[in-house]
């Protein structure tokens, strides 16, 4: 039975991950499609649980008055039918439906739901553009991802369930005590009133206390990351002290919003606890006196004074739920400004797979600039830039910092869309193909190779999941990763290509890290190569091992490769030289060196086989 509920709403549905909107109830109702009609459940049998307990209520004061009207040898002969139908309503009826609800919520909803929102979430941010996750905390976006989607878990069920049951109650009661007389009804109406101006007044300013409270735990949440991230620097640095002010900054403000809050409950308890003294001693008051002035039977004050009691009971739940609801709401609304944001970068409608058969790059009148104001113009970093790289050329690009190599690079891979222009690979637009195959055709070797907190196999498998024992073994051995690889251990007790990385591979030495990255590239073995600063992580001797290995790794392949460390790139096919996002030179190693020109000059400034930035050089952003 529990297992029948479990899977009637799938938690990972497989539809095309879309933006959510923006607006409240558009976002509640786009993650909590699938689950509508197990809410509608829910609301359902929340609606005629309120109606039968009203109605039990309601026969509680005519059994009082058959009761007190009736001999005893009489009371089943008149009675005993509409007795066993409030017996089956109560011992049957009820019993069923809060069984079902339970199941639902509890099998159904709980679970899945939430689980369901985070897969959805989860799999449009893995796709969001990379300047998204640039200028966030990881540790922020992952809060918001898993707050935002308990929160809108909590506004559906709570909106579908309590305030379902509470508006149908509490009508159902008004309804009953004016069936009684109408002056019984005046207490309740009051008290709805009076209840309703409180829930007004402080539920709401509950919801942007929680809207801030949500935006400071994330905040609070990323800095601590932040230095966990980074302990690294923050030890170099001995900077532990100053890492805990930084975070006592945000826990400091993180608390106010706690602060607030309590003082808005405290206020809320205070009100409620007079409101409802209020309704229990009116109530009973007046169902006395018209009880004794003979317009009502005993039975009509057997219903009001439990009634109001019962609301006594349910108000303090009623209002923490709905302090909840509006509490939920303030996290969803805050989570919407991280979760319903475009992707700057997307997939052309009709976009189809790109199809690489030569490997021949152009890029065509390129210009681009980072955070384009059309007003403000700032300076393009590619400023008309045309280049075009043949089929299984080996080209080096070359220039100071700024110069705009790093951007060239990215633009290829399509992190970002160009102003103007058009780069083209086999003649094929890549804003007009798919991004997923554009990416799939090019292999990337970084200066900082990152791995994932996973065994060291299964980093070097990310570049073909497929792969077999024997192509891992041959990839680590070509990146000269095979003699380190079998004495590496972890805390586990994993050894070998079983260990794990570390987050961002820090259980690994620079040198290690870099020839993992290699091994990776090297088994995804993509037509199209880029190596940024490939190298720069190890040491002469492991570089001039790798070397041979790397001309291994290029043969066939169209390949772009940046190094300041122009010794490492001098033997390329062709070296461009770029200077402030234009082309300046181009030729081979001795043909720009007998040029004289910057080539020339730069080759002269290096110091130690590195290349000496000029002092006039506007350094590169750091999207680049």
């Amino acid at each position: 039975m529990f297992s029948w509920f479990e899977r009637r709403l799938d938690p990972y549905p497989q539809d095309p991950p879309r933006m959510p909107p923006r607006g409240l109830v558009a976002f509640v109702l786009h993650y909590s499609r699938g689950a509508l009609p197990w809410l509608v459940l829910v609301a359902a049998t929340s609606a005629l649980i309120a109606i039968g307990e009203v109605v039990l209520f309601g026969y509680l004061g005519e059994l009082v008055n058959r009761l007190a009207d009736t001999p005893p040898s009489e009371f089943w002969a008149l009675e005993g039918e509409r007795a066993v139908w409030m017996a089956v309503l109560l011992l049957a009826v009820l019993p069923a439906l809060n069984i079902l609800s339970a199941l639902v919520m509890h099998q159904t909803l709980l679970g899945n739901f939430p689980q369901r929102i985070r897969w959805q979430a989860h799999r449009y941010l893995l796709r969001q553009s990379l300047g998204y996750f640039q200028d966030e905390f990881a540790g922020r976006i992952a809060t918001k991802l898993m707050q935002t989607a308990l929160a809108v878990r909590e506004v559906a069920m709570k909106v579908m369930d309590v305030a379902v049951y509470v508006a149908v109650y509490f009508a159902g009661a008004l309804a009953l005590a004016a069936s009684q007389d109408w002056r019984l009804a005046l207490p309740f109406a009051a008290w709805g009133l009076g209840y309703g101006i409180l829930l007004w007044v402080l539920i709401p300013r509950l919801g942007r206390a929680a809207e801030a409270q949500a935006g400071a735990r994330a905040e609070m949440t990323g800095r601590i990351v932040d230095a966990y991230t980074n302990i690294a620097t923050v030890k170099l640095f001995s900077h532990s002290a100053r890492e805990e002010a930084f975070a006592r900054e945000s826990m400091d403000s993180f608390l106010g919003t706690v602060h607030r809050q309590m003082r808005l409950a405290a206020a809320q308890d205070i009100t409620l606890n007079l409101l409802n003294a209020a309704l229990v001693g009116s109530s009973a008051a007046l169902g006395l006196w018209l009880w004794t002035t003979g317009t009502v039977p005993v039975g009509a004050v057997a219903v009001a004074v439990p009634l109001a009691m019962r609301l006594n009971t349910m108000s303090h739940w009623i209002m923490w739920e709905f302090a909840a609801l509006f509490e939920n709401i303030g996290t969803v609304r805050d989570g919407i400004g991280s979760l319903a944001l475009p992707r700057m970068v997307v997939d052309a409608p009709g976009a189809m797979p790109l199809a690489v058969t030569q490997g021949a790059v152009r890029f065509e009148n390129v210009t681009f600039r980072y955070d384009a104001d059309p007003s403000e113009r700032p300076l393009a970093v590619l400023d008309g830039l045309t280049l075009d790289i043949r089929p299984g050329e080996r080209i080096g690009l070359v220039g100071r910092s700024g110069a705009g190599k790093s951007t060239l690079i990215n633009l290829l891979l399509r992190f970002h869309d160009v102003e103007s222009g058009r780069i083209l690979i086999d003649g094929q637009d890549i804003s007009q193909v798919t991004q997923d195959s554009l990416r799939a055709a090019i292999g990337v070797v970084t200066q900082d190779s990152s791995l994932l907190h996973r065994s060291v196999r299964d980093n070097i498998a990310y570049g073909r999941p497929d792969a077999s024992p024997a192509q891992i073994e041959a990839a680590t051995r070509m990146a000269e990763a095979a003699e380190f690889i079998p004495r590496l251990a972890d805390n586990e007790g994993r050894r070998g290509l079983d260990a794990h990385a570390g987050e961002r591979g820090v259980k690994l030495s620079g040198g290690q890290r870099q020839r993992i990255a290699i091994a990776r590239v090297a088994l995804k073995d993509a037509p199209i190569l880029m190596l940024d600063e490939a190298t720069s992580a190890l040491d002469s001797e492991v570089e001039a091992a790798i070397q041979a290995q790397l001309e291994r790794l290029m043969a066939g392949k169209t390949v772009i490769a940046i190094a300041h460390r122009l010794s490492t790139i001098a033997a390329m096919d062709r070296l461009v030289v770029m200077d402030r996002g234009r082309i300046v030179e181009q030729g081979t190693h001795a043909e720009l060196l007998a040029a004289g020109g910057l080539y020339a000059r730069l080759w002269a400034r290096q110091s130690g086989g590195f290349l000496v930035a000029a002092p006039d050089m506007v350094p590169e952003p750091l999207q680049a």
